[in-house]
């Protein structure tokens, strides 16, 4: 990553995107011959999203201070104060929210005011492997004990065959939670991640804006890309009670111990998506131009983080243009 200004022009005003160059959809390389260029006409000529257009007006800078943030007045980014708490601000955004919400800025975002209930909000990528593979793991044991209680309840000992035929069932059940998982990914990021909340309801946008429009805020912002610990629990927890009422009670733990291994997966691809340099052709590598389409120009479209495969079901998948170089970020 660049250590050095990077400035470019645009409209007659400079720009610094420095910080930018790792986080370019079309790659850093793209960029590399730009500096301190004229890129108005580029801009146009490649059909650049309005979402582009605002983010740049993060990166202007002045002659004496090239890392200076500067914002015209009347600007969305005047709709509200970054130096406060923003959760409590966006309710009051009305119909200007959406506008706002999908207008991306270069920015660490603070949502609370008390240091304890924002440390609840920030999430490290290491906190949801950690967290969730133990519980995969307690939840398999729970549902392999409750399994072999039930076959052997009514017998004396258990034999070699009824051994198989536990590992099987353990193995098939935790496999269909697994497989479940890219509709339920998908299903949760359409429908509710993406419910566009009503203009005269102050609490619904608040709660989409914590939920998940605080991430197409501020997409680079690497404490905001997985979810919470606690969001997550509840999430989870209500995931189990549907499945105690789908499925026997030996198998709802089983079940979800394999949706639980996809959600992990998930939300690792989600964070290298964002933060990662796939190697041209492997599956990594087209799924970041998949994301990056969907951050800045496809809002509507592209919900599968970790498959395309429900987008195409649905018909809500991005067509990526063929490209005549690879894309490198670094």
């Amino acid at each position: 990553m660049s250590t050095t200004p990077f400035v470019v022009n645009h409209n007659g005003k400079k720009h610094n995107i420095e910080h930018f160059l790792r986080f370019h959809p079309g790659g850093t390389n793209t960029l590399s011959f730009l500096k301190n260029a004229d890129v108005t006409e580029r801009l146009l000529a490649t059909h650049h999203s309005s979402a582009a257009y605002e983010l740049l007006k993060d990166y202007r800078v002045d002659e004496e201070d090239v890392h200076k943030h500067i914002r015209e007045d009347g600007d969305l980014e005047s709709l509200v104060d970054w130096n406060r708490p923003m959760f409590w601000q966006v309710g009051s955004l009305g119909p200007k929210y959406k506008e706002w919400v999908l207008a991306p800025v270069d920015r660490k975002l603070r949502l609370f005011g008390s240091d304890f209930i924002e440390s609840l909000t920030i999430t490290s990528w290491y906190m949801v492997p950690s967290i969730w593979i133990p519980v995969m793991f307690y939840l398999i044991f729970i549902g392999y004990q409750r399994l072999r209680n039930s076959l052997t309840s009514t017998v004396d000992q258990t034999t070699p065959s009824d051994n198989f035929s536990i590992g099987t069932l353990v193995i098939s059940s935790t496999l269909l939670g697994l497989l479940l998982w890219p509709l339920i990914e998908y299903t949760i990021h359409r429908w509710l991640f993406h419910l566009q909340p009503p203009d005269n309801s102050p609490l619904l946008i608040t709660l989409h804006f914590g939920i998940h429009g605080l991430h197409h805020k501020v997409p680079f912002d690497d404490r905001r890309l997985l979810f919470p610990p606690g969001p997550a629990a509840v999430l989870i927890s209500a995931a189990y009670a549907i499945y105690l009422m789908l499925f026997p009670h030996w198998m709802a733990p089983l079940v979800l111990a394999g949706m639980i291994a996809g959600y992990v997966t998930y939300d690792l691809i989600h964070f290298y998506l964002h933060y990662g340099c796939p190697r041209e052709g492997s599956y990594l590598y087209t799924m970041k131009r998949y994301h990056n389409q969907h951050h800045f120009a496809h809002h509507e479209s592209g919900f599968g983080i970790s498959s395309q495969f429900w987008d195409h079901i649905f018909g809500t998948a991005i067509a990526l243009k063929k490209l005549s170089r690879c894309l490198k970020w670094y």
